[in-house]
């Protein structure tokens, strides 16, 4: 009798696993596909385990052993299924990572109703996997009190007072890149791998009261982890198998986690250990400073734990470096091969500045150095995806969507669009933005998301601007420079869009 009912219960649940397996694997995918058909939202035919994977990574290697054109139309190099479906399906339409369903959302009144978020509908995607180990439960996915809190703080700690007194730092690291530059005067120059250590130092002495020899091992470890989570971006994983068979780059992830945490803890432990020993009467002022006060007040609902701190300073280094240093590499590129636009942008800052390193005032009066960022970050957005997920059933325009589905809403289709930016989107034309923004975007602000929009905005924003139009002003002061015959122009996506072979400039001193 024992044997038999071990028997039946085994049975059941191989039975209930059985019936589990085909839920996910097979029906929930074809009516989810069956609802949003019924609306008008078609895409690309879901496949079983793959979903829509396998056309993506074929069209993307097809893509990437093309040579391309010295063309600023990056989109169809850089998302080539997203280009390709959107042709065929419209604006809006689903795809599948594995059976994990995708709805592309291009339509800027949608978008701008989502990242809007009133109703706390549309909340950030859940991490998991490679990305998870890098941004953790920081305040690029934190929700709720907790993101209120991450905010808060960042907030403080990059915005007025704190954002001027990092004004000398972003200056002397600039000035330190272009001792580097003399030795390349009259010469070509690779300028990628100056930003990128340039980006480093200034993040590392500003948040952080270190510098990039401190961070070194820091800015190691986050290139390690780029490149797993990019390598890994379209490999499906099924019902929970890697807790059981682990791959190699698996191994090596969580490896580079750990060393990632260590060496963030081997800073945030120096600067406590100033404190407690009495070598420091505080915790200093910058964002390292603002979250060890945190995680040590008195309250303990105000407090934020240890790994809070660890998550927050992968968070920051990594933003605080990749999303800069591709901005400066785009402007120089660009300024390199539209020279004109490069004469106005000097005399601009030679009327503001003189020879005298810029200040802060000066730098919120660079209005062409301005519009060439602006259109820097249309062509050359840094963030290719902005993903949000349906919280519950919800109305969005004519639709009627679903709970648990990942909404994606990729900028370069919208910086693209010729119905907002009209038949030359694709060109270089920083007059677009010569009566601000909102004139630009035609008072429509998510159709330029270099920033993002809404609450969730770029808590960087500042940070960031003011840096780039530091070192380029600091660059047009010193320099003239065109675009080398040897540059290799391939736009490619590791988290952030960077140049492959990287920018190669022919310096010439003035």
């Amino acid at each position: 009798m024992t044997d038999l009912l071990a028997i039946i219960c085994v049975s059941f649940v191989f039975l209930l696993s059985l019936i589990i397996f085909v839920y996910k694997l097979w029906w929930a995918p074809l009516h989810l596909q069956h609802i949003m058909e019924s609306q008008g939202i078609r895409g690309p035919s879901y496949k079983l385990f793959h979903g829509s994977t396998k056309e993506m990574i074929e069209m993307k290697s097809q893509i990437s052993n093309t040579p391309m054109d010295l063309t600023h139309d990056i989109f169809p190099r850089i998302q080539p299924h997203l280009y390709t479906w959107i042709k065929l399906y419209g604006n809006n339409f689903l795809i599948w990572m594995g059976t994990d369903p995708k709805l592309v959302v291009t339509e800027p009144e949608l978008i701008k109703e989502i990242l809007s978020n009133k109703d706390c509908i549309f909340p950030k995607t859940k991490l998991k996997g490679y990305l998870k180990k890098l941004l953790g439960d920081g305040i690029v996915v934190a929700e709720g009190e907790k993101w209120l809190k991450l905010r808060k703080l960042a907030n403080h700690s990059f915005h007025g007072d704190c954002l001027k007194d990092m004004v000398p730092a972003m200056i002397a690291s600039v000035e330190t890149m272009l001792e580097k530059w003399r030795y390349h005067e009259g010469k070509e120059i690779e300028v990628c791998d100056g930003f990128k250590l340039l980006t480093s130092e200034v993040i590392s002495r500003t948040a952080f009261g270190s510098s990039y020899l401190e961070g070194q091992e820091i800015f190691a470890l986050l290139t390690k982890l780029y490149a797993l989570i990019s390598r890994n971006a379209l490999k499906i994983r099924f019902f929970g198998i890697r807790k059981f068979i682990r791959t190699k780059d698996e191994i090596e992830a969580e490896k580079v986690e750990k060393l990632l945490n260590e060496s963030i803890m081997e800073i945030v432990e120096k600067r406590q250990d100033e404190v407690i020993t009495g070598r420091a009467s505080s915790f200093g002022s910058d964002f390292l400073g603002s979250l060890l006060r945190v995680h040590h007040d008195m309250d303990q609902g105000n407090q934020i734990s240890a790994s809070d701190i660890i998550d927050e300073c992968k968070t920051f280094y990594f933003a605080g470096q990749e999303t800069t240093y591709g901005l400066l590499s785009w402007s120089v590129l660009l300024l390199a091969i539209h020279t004109e636009w490069q004469e106005k942008a000097r005399n601009e800052v030679l009327q503001l500045f003189g020879q005298v390193n810029p200040n802060l005032e000066g730098i919120a009066r660079l209005k062409i150095v301005n519009m060439i960022i602006y259109e820097t970050l249309r062509l050359y957005s840094p963030v290719t995806t902005i993903a949000r997920r349906i919280e519950r059933k919800v109305k969005l325009g004519k639709y009627e969507f679903p709970a648990n589905v990942d909404l994606n809403i990729p900028p370069l289709a919208l910086h693209r669009n010729p119905d907002i930016w009209g038949k030359d989107a694709h060109l270089f034309k920083p007059e677009r933005f010569s009566e601000g923004l909102a004139k630009a975007t035609n008072g429509n602000p998510v159709s330029f998301l270099g920033f993002g929009f809404g609450p969730r905005m770029c808590v960087g924003l500042n940070f960031a601007s003011n840096e780039a139009k530091i070192t380029l002003s600091m660059i047009l002061q010193r320099y003239k420079f065109t675009l080398s015959p040897n540059y290799v122009h391939s736009p490619f996506v590791v988290l952030t869009t960077q140049p492959q072979h990287g920018v190669r400039i022919l310096l010439q001193p003035l």
